[in-house]
């Protein structure tokens, strides 16, 4: 161990990234599925985009919502994978103090505001399916622009004391993160001192970010099956119920990962290191390779414009 890693820190200049440690022999290995989910990610969620701003018909709010969910998904994936890759590859390690506290903001500003997005997109739904002569009034532009601000805004600033928060400790045991990208509750875990207030607060962003969307929308698909089972056939209510199933599965493959891999960084102490690694990465990763595909197939509209555009060969 270098003399550098040793020393008493106020702010280190240099944090070396582990990526997944006990796995480094199986890295050339690990890199295929990720660059290829990357791959994946970039270029659905890039489709996503284009044929949205290019069909008139999907100018509507469910898919200014799916816009802002795609772009939120680009950066959550760009924010780690590329320097994942450079681990894998290159063994390229370091990153500067300040790249890994901007990296460390944007992951988890972009995953609080992922979050809000899909709460905003519950709440389409809800409007849509429970006061579907009203949608187009009450989910104006106006209204779904203050939405998305909303969300910006909530997601910039409560997670904006995390960088400040690491920041202020002093690194006097190493400058070595476990990980594969600065994830906040282990770079905290490297200063010396009582580090209560970052946990706390860490707990607060969980529970009054991710956890209060939830319950949000939660509360809204509870109304949105109210009114389904209230429909008149069996035909009614499937196609209604249709629908909402790609969202219910994006919110599954965000929300589970997502608190599965905070209680084990905090409550998981005998699980291997490298599977909490793992765990932490699926829900930056996953989603944003699902999510395109899963509103790409299930969304007629999407689907038939994305044939189109790939089998007819027909230009926008």
């Amino acid at each position: 161990m270098s003399d550098s890693n040793t020393t008493k820190f106020i702010n280190p200049s240099t944090f070396i990234l582990l990526g997944f440690p006990g796995l480094e022999a199986a890295y050339v290995w690990l890199s295929i599925p990720f660059c290829f989910m990357y791959i994946i990610a970039l270029f659905g969620n890039f489709i996503i985009l284009f044929i949205v701003k290019f069909e008139p018909s999907l100018h509507e709010p469910m898919y200014y919502f799916l816009c802002m969910l795609a772009i939120t998904d680009l950066v959550l994936s760009t924010s780690t994978l590329p320097k994942m890759l450079s681990i894998f590859w290159f063994n390229s390690r370091e990153i500067d103090f300040s790249a890994c506290l901007a990296q460390l903001y944007f992951v988890h500003c972009f995953a609080v505001m992922e979050s809000g997005i899909f709460m905003a997109m519950a709440f389409d739904r809800y409007v849509a399916i429970c006061y579907p002569l009203r949608h187009s009034t009450i989910l104006r532009n106006s209204v779904v622009v203050k939405i998305g601000l909303a969300v910006i805004l909530r997601g910039s600033i409560i997670v904006l004391p995390y960088p400040f928060l690491v920041r202020r400790w002093q690194y006097c045991r190493t400058n070595i993160v476990p990980h594969s990208h600065c994830e906040h509750i282990y770079m905290v875990k490297l200063a010396c001192g009582d580090i209560s207030i970052s946990n706390y607060y860490g707990l607060f962003v969980l529970f009054c970010g991710k956890g209060l969307d939830m319950v949000l929308i939660a509360m809204s698909y509870f109304e949105i099956l109210r009114a389904i089972f209230k429909l008149p056939t069996k035909d009614a209510r499937l196609k209604t119920f249709g629908t909402c199933g790609s969202h219910l599965c994006a919110i599954l493959a965000f929300y589970i990962p997502s608190f599965f891999s905070s209680f084990t960084q905090r409550f998981g102490q005998n699980l291997p290191l490298h599977f909490q690694v793992l765990i932490a990465n699926v829900y930056l990763l996953i989603p944003p390779m699902l999510n395109p595909i899963i509103y790409g197939v299930r969304t007629k509209q999407i689907e038939q414009r994305l044939l189109r555009l790939f089998v007819c060969g027909s230009k926008i």
